[in-house]
């Protein structure tokens, strides 16, 4: 693949996350009764609903900043695997294993798009220790 399909699936990968996950952040704050539903039947209490909801949206910001931040977007990536895999994982528990399906959908698609991420912008490390 050439830079510009990678550049073109990474940010349809980013726009669809941002979508996803800046549709839930915003859910969780006007406690949408759908989503407030079942985060309380998995068992998770309000005031940490409310901040999960502010977390999305300040990740999906940093998302849709272009060349910016680029290791704050790391630790979005991370945050975005981590609250995947406690839904996959709280469901699957709770619900069963067809109530996971948008936490498989959604791993996938965040996967494509970090692996993309990582095409576009490879981490370069330096060490602390000077060569001599």
């Amino acid at each position: 693949m050439n830079a510009k399909t990678n550049k073109a699936i990474y940010w349809t990968g980013v726009v669809l996350t941002s979508l996803w996950f800046g549709a839930s952040g915003i859910f969780e704050l006007t406690k949408n009764p759908l989503v407030w539903s079942i985060t309380v039947q998995l068992g998770y209490p309000p005031h940490f609903i409310y901040t999960l909801g502010l977390a999305k949206l300040l990740g999906v910001l940093v998302l849709l900043l272009p060349n910016r931040f680029l290791r704050l977007k790391e630790w979005v990536f991370a945050g975005v695997f981590f609250d995947i895999a406690f839904a996959f994982f709280s469901k699957l528990s709770v619900l069963g294993f067809p109530a996971t399906v948008d936490a498989i959908v959604a791993f996938v698609m965040v996967s494509v798009t970090y692996l993309q991420f990582r095409k576009l912008y490879p981490a370069t490390y330096t060490s602390l220790i000077a060569v001599k």
